[in-house]
């Protein structure tokens, strides 16, 4: 999944001649029929969290011999593992309970801001079992040297993987700025223009990592990822529709539809922080003016409380402090920030009619200060009604999602999408 442009293969369009239209896939072999079946099994183990072949076959529709033989695959190729057994209290032997492996095949997400480098590796279950964080001034360095600081972090998390048995089958890049087909076409933040991004970073983490098989890498809008994992791991519950802000130096966004990220036509849905909240605002460095990012992004905020802009985390947690303990400045300068969001905010939920709105980043410990003039403006300018200053509409992002968590969780959809292909360790090509 990245953010590319790419073709479309639909069906043939109704009345439409020879020639026209998309070729149609071949039909289902044995062997692909037989792929399917084992990410629906394992997917529904999964998604139960420990489940035993009858009920598997309960839900997936298969028979029970036929969901034996593929359970027994995905044991013997290290995706499950039996552990005891249930009792349902009706006739009959009881049965192995079944769950997702806590080896083996993992993921690797690595997000670079602008101010730090967070990596994680998460298993089948979708559990942070490793996490990094280091916080480093990336702006102005060469995208070669950022690259590869990010890779000797990530060094470092793969072995500490390795000490836990998983086997990290790819990493995810997680990038701020405008991503498409590896290269970073314009991160402003970073100073980042028309950068590629994957094979630098891949030929850092190999050259780190000799005598083992390179990782294939992905990259990925920050804001995507984050919005990925709030979905999968945020409690959002029914909310399959949302806006993602992730709140940092920049402002970055994303758009979930259906449960499905909306990239737009060439991947760049989603860039918020640059829609303008004041034409005549100040200049920002897309070469705009007045941008969301100019009064609500980090930098933005800390100038605004009389804090140094470039004082990047210790800043944000001075900030906070400050607002609690009620000095003006500082609540003065989340409340214009909360009031410019709710603004550009109530012209997205007009337009996209979401059922919730979603602030990550630096935006989450900071939205008791935010949410009530935001939640006014959404009021005052949401034409439907239904976001009223009292909703829960507007909320924070869960603090067990983000862009590193994501990404790593991206790799392991791939592997549980199409398990036989990374039973022995031999995939190859992308994730």
């Amino acid at each position: 999944m990245n953010g590319n442009d790419r073709d479309s293969h639909a069906g043939a369009r109704p009345g439409g001649g020879a020639g026209r239209s998309a070729p149609l896939e071949r039909k289902a072999d044995r062997e692909t029929v037989r792929r399917h079946n084992l990410s629906l099994v394992l997917r529904a183990v999964r998604d139960e969290g420990e489940a035993t072949r009858a009920g598997v076959a309960a839900r997936v529709g298969l028979t029970r011999a036929a969901v034996s033989s593929l359970v027994e695959q995905l044991l013997e190729s290290g995706f499950l593992s039996e552990s005891g057994k249930t009792f349902s209290g009706q006739a009959g032997r009881p049965g192995t309970v079944l769950k997702v492996a806590r080896t083996g095949v993992a993921g690797l997400g690595v997000e670079i801001n602008v101010d730090y480098v967070s990596v994680c590796v998460v298993d089948l279950a979708g559990t942070d079992r490793v996490r990094l964080v280091e916080h480093l001034d990336n702006r102005g360095a060469p995208p070669a040297q950022v690259l590869g600081r990010a890779a000797g972090i990530a060094a470092r998390a793969l072995a500490s993987a390795e000490e836990q048995e998983l086997r990290p089958v790819g990493a995810q890049l997680a990038l701020p700025g405008l991503v498409s087909r590896g290269c970073v076409r314009q991160a402003p933040n970073l100073g980042w223009t028309h950068v590629e991004a994957e094979s630098p970073f891949a030929e850092a983490l190999a050259a780190l990592r000799p005598g083992r098989a390179a990782l294939p890498v992905r990259s990925e809008n920050e804001a995507n990822l984050a919005a990925l994992a709030e979905l999968w791991f945020g409690g959002l519950g029914e909310v399959r529709s949302f806006l993602y802000l992730s709140g940092e130096i920049g402002v970055g966004g994303a758009l979930v539809v259906g449960g499905e990220l909306l990239r737009g036509a060439h991947g760049f849905a989603g860039e918020i922080g640059h829609v303008v909240a004041s034409a005549d605002g100040p200049q920002c460095r897309c070469g705009s003016r007045g941008c969301l990012e100019q009064y609500a992004g980090q930098s933005a905020l800390l100038r605004a409380a009389g804090i140094d802009e470039n004082a990047g985390a210790p800043g944000m947690a001075e900030l906070e402090r400050r607002a609690a303990a009620g000095e003006d400045r500082a609540v003065t300068a989340l409340g214009q920030a909360g009031l410019m969001l709710g603004r550009v905010l109530s012209d997205a939920v007009n337009l996209f009619d979401p059922q919730a709105v979603v602030l990550g980043g630096v935006y989450r410990p900071l939205l008791p200060w935010l949410s009530p003039p935001a939640s006014e403006e959404l009021s005052t300018r949401v034409v439907s009604g239904l976001w009223p200053p009292s909703s829960p509409r507007l909320r924070a992002s869960s603090p067990t999602a983000d862009a590193a968590r994501g990404g790593a969780a991206l790799v392991v959809q791939d592997a549980l999408t199409d398990p036989a292909s990374y039973a022995n360790g031999t995939k190859s090509g992308e994730v």
